[in-house]
């Protein structure tokens, strides 16, 4: 078996040498993907597993013992990938430290200084992190409104909080920057949520006005067997909107599978459907709106807000 670089223990590409590489040899490993990044400036060996224990261990290297981990930082922690897509290949771990303590100033890291009250903070492996629920609701806050929401949904689909105590804590924030936003979206979260598409296409539906579509509708023979499973439906008129991410829909039989799916909802069961995808729901293009609206009977408000 092949020796772990630094023994499987991720370190900062500052301090290489400590782990046995010249700078030279730390670029190389990279490029032939020995060495992976676990977020700006910090690198492990590419045969270790992605766990919250590692994860805690590299934000060790940047963070001081009392700063706290925050944004997209603290739901990595907890387990829930909220990062924006433009960051994923650059990471940079969101630090908070109250405003009677230094903040932290590196590249690696970035940190502000805040109200940290202690219900907000938990400790897990000796790193400070915010609870689930601040998680939220900062997240909710500061992201833009589409992000924001699957950042939510993904952590409520993972049980790390309730809909209700979300909706409670929002409400008790008063003066906070991005408040009345996030106010609005935490009355939107969905635990049934199973994927960041999913959460822009419903935000996309009740922002044009359309009613709240259910999650994950199941569709039931006349034994009430599952047969089908839709990402966001208007059971009344028959309406299903589903979204196609390019991870799961972007192969031949994976497109097959769902025309044909779809088709047999059409044909046996009366279905119509609204299909889509990153382009339709971002962008000035209200094609998907009217669509909709069209198999609904109603006029979408327009023009997007986002």
């Amino acid at each position: 078996m092949t020796d772990l670089i630094n023994n499987g223990q991720p370190f900062l590409n500052t301090e290489c040498r400590d782990a046995g590489l010249s700078r030279k040899q730390l670029r190389q490993a990279h490029a032939e993907r020995r060495l992976r990044t676990m977020f700006r400036g910090v690198s492990v060996d590419a045969a270790i597993p992605e766990t919250r224990e590692l994860r805690i261990a590299a934000i060790r290297l940047v963070a001081p013992p009392y700063a706290v981990v925050c944004d997209c930082s603290a739901s990595w922690i907890h387990g829930v990938d909220t990062f924006r897509p433009s960051e994923r290949f650059d990471l940079v771990p969101s630090l908070v430290v109250p405003h009677s303590r230094t903040r932290v100033v590196r590249s690696n890291a970035r940190c502000r200084q805040a109200l940290i009250p202690t219900a907000d903070v938990m400790e897990i492996d000796g790193v400070l992190v915010t609870v689930p629920v601040r998680t939220a609701s900062d997240l909710l806050r500061k992201l833009w409104p589409p992000y924001a929401l699957a950042a939510a949904d993904g952590l409520a689909h993972a049980g790390l909080i309730d809909p209700l105590e979300l909706w409670h804590y929002v409400a008790r924030l008063k003066g906070y920057r991005g408040i009345v936003q996030a106010r609005r979206l935490a009355d939107l979260v969905e635990p049934d949520t199973e994927s960041p598409g999913e959460s822009w296409t419903r935000l996309r539906l009740v922002d044009a006005g359309f009613p709240r579509p259910e999650p994950q509708f199941v569709v039931t023979d006349r034994h009430g067997r599952e047969i089908y499973r839709l990402d966001l439906a208007y059971p009344e008129q028959q309406v299903a909107v589903e979204y196609d991410g390019m991870e799961f829909h972007t192969d031949d039989p994976d497109s097959e599978h769902d025309d044909g799916r779809r088709q047999e909802l059409r044909d046996r069961w009366g279905w119509r459907f609204v299909v889509a995808d990153r382009k339709s729901i971002f962008g000035d293009d209200v094609a998907f709106e009217r669509e909709v609206g069209d198999l609904l009977g109603r006029t979408p408000l327009l023009p997007r807000q986002w």
